[in-house]
Formats: C-alpha cells, sequence, structure tokens
C-alpha cells in the first residue's frame, strides 16, 4: 500500500511489497500517487522509501523515471531509500544508481535531499 508522508519539508513516499507484472493495481495506485505528489508538492524534494519493497518490474521504473521528470522539470531532487539487495541491484544494471542517490535510510535520504 503507498503512503505519503512529509519529513523535515521533503515528501517521502513509501512504495509498499512489491510489483511484479501481475500486479497492475499496485503499481497504477503508485503511480497515481507518485505523479500526483510530483505535480502539486512544493518545494518538489522527494524521498522514495523502498524498504519494504522486494521486487520491481520494468513497470516500477518507468513509474519511477515518470516521477523524476516531473520533479526534474519543477527543479526539483528525487533520492531512494531502503532498497532492497535484488532491487538495488535491478537499479544498477539499469544505471539508474547513477541518477537517483540511493541511501540506506530514510534519514539519511532526508537530510541529503
Amino acid at each position: 500500500m503507498v503512503r505519503v508522508i512529509h519529513q523535515e519539508g521533503v515528501t517521502v513516499v513509501l512504495t509498499g511489497t512489491s510489483y511484479t507484472g501481475l500486479q497492475l493495481d499496485a503499481l497504477d495506485a503508485l503511480g497515481k500517487v507518485l505523479l500526483a505528489e510530483a505535480d502539486k508538492t512544493t518545494p518538489p524534494r522527494f524521498v522514495i522509501d523502498m524498504s519494504e519493497t522486494t521486487f520491481i518490474s520494468s513497470s516500477f521504473i518507468e513509474t519511477l523515471v515518470r516521477a523524476w521528470k516531473r520533479i526534474k522539470n519543477r527543479h526539483g531532487t528525487m533520492a531512494l531509500c531502503g532498497v532492497q539487495p535484488l532491487c538495488q541491484e535491478v537499479l544498477r544494471v539499469a544505471h539508474l544508481d547513477t541518477i537517483w542517490p540511493i541511501y540506506d535510510t530514510r534519514s539519511e535520504a532526508v537530510a541529503h535531499v
């Protein structure tokens, strides 16, 4: 389940459990929440907390990229935190770890965004 909290002037989106091709409803919900927040939150400072996410698909990555583009167009920043080893490997192979900083904890990410 997607949740949004605000911490020290940063919007934190908690992504939930896992996103495979079979979980279209969960991915759709994440996309709606994340893109809406990316469009309206000021300042556009985001941390995507993936500590509960155990698997990601290409559709999940597409959702992150779409949100990042909106945030970037508004001169904002985005970071990831709590990325599980399998998910981190997927992001590394896709070279997305060079676009978004990845922090171990939410506190670290919030402090650097």
